[in-house]
């Protein structure tokens, strides 16, 4: 006898409550191995294949492509431990607890790829159909504005047990709107409120408002104008996250920005020396990382947060590098971990491969967070300067122009030098303009005479 068992939206880590589909790589009636991926999402900070625990047949899908599901909603149906009916559905299905204690040997635990799943069924064969079946268990369809609007005449009675609320951003939006959630009909399984429900039912009210009884209708000739013509990009996703996360950034750190020209020909002059010994090629980016390293060694204000709860600014005992990486998704910001301990090999290494994981979508939200401290490099832009904006919530961003040959007064005498403007960006609440022009200065006396530091690059 076959049980059904239903596997929801894992918690895809660091604080994440939603994700949307990208692209579905099973239909139902699939028959999957333990740990297959089953659907590809994307949240706000990457995009992941979510791998099924459960080894049997698929009975149903939820939500389409582009659908947006909060963390611990149903995602699939398997069909586990028996045969399977001719319309892809089991033969019998049993209590969810007995289900649960059945199915021990075709249960992983795993639910994200790359997060310890078991070994070669981690990457089983994916069975695609030419055409994608119907769904046996499709997204039910958002509500219209009327059946969402939080109208005295048309809401049901506010239930007695808790509102059915998983992602925190949905009480959120619903709290700063004045918008009781009880009063919110919920368009997912099961009732559950969505974002969509919430907007929906905030436009409708704000609708009601601003028609007020006593104006009379306006004349063709004040009427407001249409809304501009053009093409328009939601801001969700990657964007949307970038978006949200450069707002909060300008909205609650009180940055100020210092900068200076330096004389990179020694720097590029050592990076040289030390490729022609042999050995990997270091990258300029990893010698810059090892002395934005030892920089922040000698001012640990500005390797540091604010919790603004406590009034208190905290000091981090490491050092998180992280980097600017543009991909056809957007800009990320993967993070080398421990870059304090990595020699300018080891940073060369890790910087190459998650600049690759980002261009191929494939980095984890892992690999996202954690940043202490965030190296900008946009010369590879073309470009010389930038008033860079800090990652929130870290406390400052040393940004990097091109290095480009310039003329230069060098030993008293006029001369063509390869020069780069560096740029620092920091939080005002940590330190003041004296330790952050220490730190600049400090930056720019390594590049100009980076001998000093030779020995541990």
């Amino acid at each position: 006898m076959a049980q059904v068992l239903e596997f929801k939206l894992p918690d895809l880590g660091e604080g994440l409550t939603e994700a949307e589909i990208v692209r579905w790589l099973v239909d139902v009636g699939d028959v999957v191995a333990i740990d297959q991926p089953v659907v590809e999402v994307e949240t706000a900070k990457a995009m992941v294949e979510v791998p099924c625990p459960y080894g049997g047949v698929v009975t149903a899908r939820f939500g389409e492509e582009g659908a947006e599901l909060p963390v611990g909603a149903p995602l699939i149906t398997v069909a586990v431990g028996g045969a399977a009916g001719e319309d892809g559905a089991p033969a019998a299905a049993e209590a969810p607890a007995a289900a649960e204690s059945a199915v021990s040997s075709e249960y992983s635990g795993n639910v994200l790829v790359g997060y310890g799943t078991s070994g070669p069924a981690a990457r089983r064969r994916r069975v695609r159909h030419a055409t994608p079946t119907a769904q046996a268990a499709p997204a039910v369809p958002a509500p219209s504005a009327a059946q969402s609007a939080p109208v005295a005449q048309s809401a049901p009675a506010a239930p007695a047990g808790p509102v059915p609320v998983i992602s925190p951003l949905v009480r959120k939006l619903a709290r700063d709107g004045g918008l009781d959630l009880r009063e919110v009909r919920g368009s997912g399984p099961e009732g559950l409120i969505l974002r969509a429900d919430v907007e929906n039912a905030l436009a409708v009210r704000d609708q009601a408002t601003a028609a007020p009884a006593a104006v009379p209708a306006p004349t063709p000739a004040a009427a407001a104008a249409p809304a501009p013509a053009g093409e328009r990009i939601p801001l969700r996703g990657v964007r949307g996250a970038v978006a949200d996360k450069l707002s909060r950034s300008r909205t609650e750190i009180p940055d100020a920005t210092c900068w200076v020209d330096a004389d990179a020909t020694e720097l590029m002059a050592a990076r040289a020396a030390m490729n022609a010994a042999g050995g990997p090629k270091i990258s300029v980016l990893a010698l810059l990382a090892r002395i934005c390293v030892h920089a922040l060694g000698r001012f640990p204000e500005l390797n540091s947060t604010v919790d603004t709860a406590a009034r208190e600014i905290v000091r981090l005992p490491g050092v998180h590098l992280g980097f600017a990486a543009q991909t056809e998704r957007g800009l990320v910001v993967p993070v080398v971990k421990d870059a304090g301990g990595r020699t300018a090999e080891s940073l060369t290494a890790e910087f190459a491969r998650l600049t690759e994981a980002a261009r191929q979508g494939a980095l984890t939200p892992a690999d996202l967070t954690g940043g202490t401290f965030t190296l900008n490099n946009y010369g590879v832009f073309g470009v010389d300067g930038s008033t860079p904006i800090i990652n929130h919530p870290e406390a400052a961003m040393l940004g990097v122009g091109r290095i480009v040959p310039k003329p230069w007064v060098h030993q008293g005498e006029l001369a063509v030098r390869q020069v780069v403007q560096l740029s620092l960006t920091f939080d005002h609440r940590v330190c003041d303009g004296g330790t952050a022009g220490g730190f600049l200065r400090y930056v720019a006396d390594c590049v100009e005479n980076p001998a000093v530091l030779l020995r541990t690059l």
